[in-house]
């Protein structure tokens, strides 16, 4: 793979390969047919996990343990040819072991008698309509008067139809046909004609028809599982095994940086149809971002600066002046803005003319690569399967009863243009929306569907995601000078373990980071230099075991089957013989699998050097592999070799941890990744902030908006006032009162509970599965001229999960509690709030060993607060 797959990707691809490992055993031993699916969100990644399970299935995947098919060919069906054309393209921008002439697109010219091993085929809908030359001449079952006048009529004088190609391609022993249904819930139900058509089409496909055969395999790709289960149902499928399906938290993809973490709503009042003023502050936003991303690009010293767009859209019968009109007032407020720079997506596909101006049609799939379109006209919802992280601004003159338009298309405009989160920077986390004939109510229904991922009225809010109506951004506060960020950038924070990575493969991947950015010359040799004197130590360390591996390599065991003829006495003698070099490759890959395939050719080619015997080279390279097989047999020496790996890999994060920090956001997220890699959580240093986008207004029971509060001395504050809008609770606003009016205060911090990096948190187990606390407060004093930081988190003890945070939180003091002047929790017990101090050593013990947090700040472990 091109990319490294986030945590949930890798979880996802690794649950597709079991699922296929077993479909492909039972379709061929037992001629079982299976079906299941992967769900994810829109902007999960989905044609990314594809190309990684497509890369197992051709090639086989060391790390997922899974031998590749031989015999696998796979048909990609969906209902859009230029959906299929977008997928073939982000597979070979992904893949580096799929080659572009496997994927083949099926045209009207297509003839083979059967599919090709190792190749993905595109078909669509239309491909198998009746009308197209790839199935005239179609079954007899589908047209019986058909089939008495022309029977088996072909297209073109073609010795077989597309039908035929994937009758002969199952009936085939040496081939597996597997099926991939993209957006596999589209078209399924009792729609139109055209749906119908898909619906009967896919039908045959999943469940045969007539001579025509069932696909041994089907993967369905939906937004949701619920979906895919409708689809499946409306299919009728009969005679398929389920397998369990395979479903992405969206809460993790969210959290992953992958999609944007706010969406604003502007909701202005008293407009007018195509009102000027809006599309003035529509344009200046998108100015205003372009300017952003600009910046941020010179800062980051990159040349490649992302250019955002914004979507217009207009009702499905607009007046075609009115749109000239607003044209006419973005030429005027952004005059460097050039005609070829504005397309519409109308379902017409031909250039239109609006007003004065004449405007080109473009393929919604190509507007992402064509860095020069900035504004895009469209009606409905963008075709399925369209993403354009560059569209950040939004201004949509549909009315409030087209919610369900507005919500689709900003679901596909919330993919991050660089595929990761800007750290502590709001605005280029953003996208825009501007919906002028919205009301209260409307609004709210559509931020509730936003902040959900999708209209699934039992899901829950995703973690992370926030929907502001007429937010304020907010800078870094003037007032704070150098030292008080300087003490915030160095306070740790701690991320999730990531599973599935092999300490190994940790180490080299950091090793080919440091390599890149000159931090450490053959960084990639010294990994493996370092790895080779732990195996040979492990060699001293675990010598009879693996001289006790080596005689079972280097034997075959086994019965023999002794018949009497006369008698018919059967006996079953035992026998040894010596392997060969067949038996001894094979137990080197499987030794290869445990320790990685890459260390073990360079581990066996050290060996080799190392071997001073008169044999030959080859020789030598056998007795070497021979070895490696029996060191893999031994149960101890991977958790050896792991624990190795995982100190070298600390060590270095720990040495060129400053170095680290002048190379560029995109380098320095590339390490945090590898640090998160890990069955225990990290510790990282907190990124500063530069730009927060916060709510200014809260809703009153009555449905009417209020001020927020406006605090003083915050970190980060509005320009024009230097305030800080921001709700609190009841215990919230005691703590805050009490904390800033201690004689050495100087500001103060509200922590984001999103998953950010400017955001501090402390990881803690909840049945056996790991989460993050994210405390309320930091307090910023200045003792002696010295700055001091204290963490105080008003606790609620009402949760099932409270004791779990307070003990995650000890275990954070435990190890960080240097860096703090305080740790505190604080809670309610009895009328009155009791405080336990974490920096304690004696405290934190008996945090750690309670099992009940309502008795810690009812005994002594608290004070009154």
């Amino acid at each position: 793979m091109k990319f490294t797959l986030k945590d949930y990707q890798e979880e996802a691809v690794g649950k597709v390969l079991e699922n296929l490992r077993k479909a492909t055993k039972r379709w061929q031993e037992d001629k079982e047919k299976n079906v299941f699916s992967l769900s994810a969100a829109t902007g999960a990644g989905k044609t990314v996990m594809a190309a990684a399970f497509f890369e197992a299935l051709f090639h086989g995947d060391d790390s997922y343990d899974f031998v590749a098919d031989p015999t696998a060919t796979v048909i990609w069906f969906s209902d859009d040819p230029a959906l299929n054309e977008q997928t073939r393209f982000r597979l070979i921008e992904a893949s580096d072991r799929i080659d572009f002439s496997d994927l083949v697109v099926v045209g009207n010219t297509f003839n083979r008698d059967k599919f090709e091993a190792g190749k993905i085929y595109f078909l669509n809908t239309q491909k198998l309509g009746k009308k197209s030359l790839l199935v005239r001449g179609h079954e007899i079952d589908d047209d019986p008067a058909q089939g008495v006048l022309f029977p088996r009529v072909r297209p073109d004088l073609r010795s077989q139809t597309i039908w035929d190609t994937i009758q002969n391609t199952i009936d085939d022993p040496n081939l597996t046909l597997y099926l991939v249904l993209d957006e596999a819930h589209r078209g399924m139900g009792k729609a139109a004609s055209a749906a119908t058509e898909k619906s009967t089409i896919v039908k045959r496909l999943i469940n045969g028809s007539g001579s025509a055969p069932a696909i041994p395999v089907v993967v369905g790709i939906s937004a949701t599982v619920e979906r895919f289960n409708a689809a499946m149902t409306a299919a009728k499928v009969e005679g398929r095994t389920n397998l369990p399906n395979v479903v992405v938290d969206p809460a993790k993809v969210q959290a992953s940086g992958l999609l944007k973490d706010t969406i604003i709503l502007d909701i202005p009042e008293k407009v007018g149809k195509f009102d000027t003023v809006l599309i003035r502050r529509a344009v200046h936003k998108l100015m205003d971002i372009s300017e952003a991303w600009r910046e941020y690009a010179k800062l980051q010293k990159d040349d490649k600066v992302v250019k955002p767009l914004m979507v217009v859209q207009v009702p499905n019968t607009p007046d075609h002046d009115e749109i000239g009109r607003a044209l006419d007032t973005i030429f005027k407020e952004w005059e460097d803005l050039k005609n070829e720079s504005i397309v519409h997506v109308f379902g017409e596909h031909t250039d239109m003319d609006f007003g004065g101006h004449s405007v080109s049609y473009m393929s919604p799939e190509r507007i992402q690569e064509s860095h020069w379109v900035r504004v895009v006209i469209a009606k409905d919802a963008i075709s399925t399967g369209w993403d354009c992280p560059r569209a950040e601004v939004m201004l949509s003159f549909r009315a409030a009863t087209d919610r369900t338009h507005i919500t689709q298309l900003l679901g596909r405009m919330i993919r991050s243009p660089l595929a990761r989160r800007i750290s502590g920077n709001d605005r280029l986390n953003s996208v825009d929306c501007i919906l002028p004939f919205f009301d209260a109510e409307a609004v709210e229904k559509v931020a509730e569907i936003l902040m959900k991922g999708g209209d699934d009225e039992d899901a829950a809010p995703l973690a992370g995601r926030r929907v502001l109506i007429h937010p304020k951004e907010m800078f870094p506060n003037p007032k704070a000078d150098k030292k008080i960020w300087d003490k915030f950038s160095s306070l740790p924070t701690q991320t999730l373990p990531q599973r599935g990575a092999k300490p190994v493969k940790r180490l080299t991947a950091l090793a080919q980071e440091l390599a890149s950015d000159g931090l450490l010359k053959d960084a990639g040799k010294k990994s493996h230099e370092h790895l080779h004197k732990v195996l040979d130590a492990a060699k001293v360390r675990y010598a009879k075991e693996i001289e006790a591996a080596r005689k079972e390599v280097l034997t075959v065991e086994g019965k023999s089957l002794k018949v009497e003829m006369q008698s018919q006495k059967k006996s079953f003698n035992d026998f040894l013989e010596d392997a060969d070099f067949n038996v001894i490759e094979d137990a080197f890959k499987r030794a290869a699998r445990i320790i990685s395939p890459d260390l073990a050719r360079t581990y066996a080619e050290y060996l080799a050097d190392k071997n001073t015997s008169k044999d030959s080279d080859e020789e030598k390279l056998i007795e070497a592999h021979t070895e490696i097989a029996a060191m893999g047999l031994v149960p101890n020496l991977q958790e050896y070799l792991d624990a190795e790996a995982d100190k070298q890999t600390s060590d270095w994060l720990d040495e060129y941890r400053v170095a680290r920090k002048d190379l560029t956001d995109e380098r320095q997220d590339a390490y945090k990744a590898i640090q998160s890699w890990s069955k225990e959580p990290q510790s990282l240093e907190l990124d500063a902030p530069k730009s927060w986008m916060v709510a200014t207004t809260e809703l009153t029971e009555e449905g009417k908006e209020k001020p927020l509060p406006l605090f003083d001395n915050h970190l980060l504050c509005a320009k024009d006032d230097q305030k800080f809008p921001c709700e609190l609770n009841n215990w919230e606003t005691v703590v805050f009162k009490k904390e800033s009016k201690r004689t050495d205060f100087k500001f103060w911090y509200r922590n984001p509970s999103r998953p950010s990096q400017d955001s501090l948190g402390a990881a803690y187990k909840d049945n056996d599965r790991y989460q993050i606390v994210r405390p309320d407060f930091l307090f910023f004093s200045v003792v002696s001229g010295k700055v001091v930081v204290d963490i105080v988190d008003p606790h609620g003890l009402h949760l099932s999960d409270s004791l779990a945070k307070l003990q995650g939180l000890a275990q954070y003091a435990e190890e960080h509690s240097k860096h703090f002047r305080r740790i505190e929790s604080i809670a309610e017990v009895n009328g009155k709030l009791r405080v336990i101090d974490l920096t304690e050593e004696k405290i934190r013990k008996q945090v750690l060993e309670s099992d009940s947090a309502k008795a810690l700040f009812e005994g002594n472990a608290a004070s009154d607060y």
